[in-house]
């Protein structure tokens, strides 16, 4: 028979064991696609790799959704169906460049047509103020994207990033890139701590060199993917880290080696 104090020590010794043990699946990093990925495949063979992959979730991404392209809402709906019948959700979608009032207004139909709670792009102060007021009306998020140019660009920075989003609520978030920031010469894990407070979306990218935009597969190149993960894991990052590789020409066989690549650092 169990006597109580024998109960009392198997208690704490499962406690400890239990805080010894390593991370479960819940405690994962999220891993998803960004889908502009497959940006030279069709919507219906882009959902065929990301079912054989596995992956669950995405950000929409692709351009001819982007707001540049002037997009129909009967594209949203019929890409909505599509991904709900292979069982992936879309969580963002990437707007690109809000340049007035009405790229507000169709963004927002545009993501709740998809069923994502989430906007990426970026815009100017003004039109971020307005991005603020109108997706807190909505109950949606936006996360404000750095990026690499040849050409000097707003938001290269940890820091052109905060001070733009400075001042503003809890709506107003950031989408960090890990290849842009490589690229803009910035070191990416640095980057990624500066933007905990603010941090929305990962998009997973590993560049070849600072100053260009040659991708390379997650490990391969400046970005510190591994050292990434590891700061993703100590702010028990809960967004979605969204898988990019920006390539022409087949990309399938790569992507299997990224997602690969980021679900083993994801545990």
């Amino acid at each position: 028979m169990l006597t109580r104090r024998a109960f009392a020590k198997l208690a704490v010794a499962s406690c400890v064991a239990s805080a010894a043990a390593p991370l479960r699946a819940f405690d994962s990093l999220n891993i998803g696609v960004g889908t502009y990925s497959y940006h030279g495949l069709s919507v219906d063979d882009m959902i065929v790799q990301l079912k054989a992959l596995r992956v669950r979730e995405i950000e929409m991404s692709r351009v001819e959704f982007m707001l540049l392209s002037h997009p129909e809402d009967a594209l949203f709906r019929t890409a909505k169906e599509k991904l709900d019948r292979a069982g992936i959700r879309c969580v963002s979608y990437y707007a690109a460049t809000f340049k007035n009032t009405q790229d507000i207004t169709d963004a927002i139909r545009f993501a709740k047509l998809l069923g994502a709670t989430n906007i990426t792009g970026d815009a100017t102060e003004d039109i971020l103020k307005q991005l603020d007021h109108r997706l807190t009306e909505e109950g949606l998020t936006f996360g404000l994207h750095n990026h690499f140019f040849p050409y000097k660009f707003a938001y290269e920075s940890p820091e052109d990033v905060l001070n733009a989003l400075s001042g503003m609520s809890k709506t107003m978030g950031a989408t960090a890139d890990t290849g842009h920031f490589a690229s803009c010469g910035y070191d990416t894990v640095d980057a990624i701590r500066k933007l905990e407070p603010r941090l929305r979306m990962v998009h997973l990218k590993d560049i070849q060199a600072k100053g260009g935009e040659v991708n390379v597969l997650l490990g391969n190149g400046i970005a510190k993917i591994p050292e990434v993960m590891q700061e993703l894991h100590r702010q028990n990052f809960a967004g979605l880290v969204a898988v990019e590789y920006e390539k022409e020409g087949d990309v399938n066989q790569d992507m299997v080696q990224e997602v690969t690549f980021a679900r083993k650092l994801a545990q």
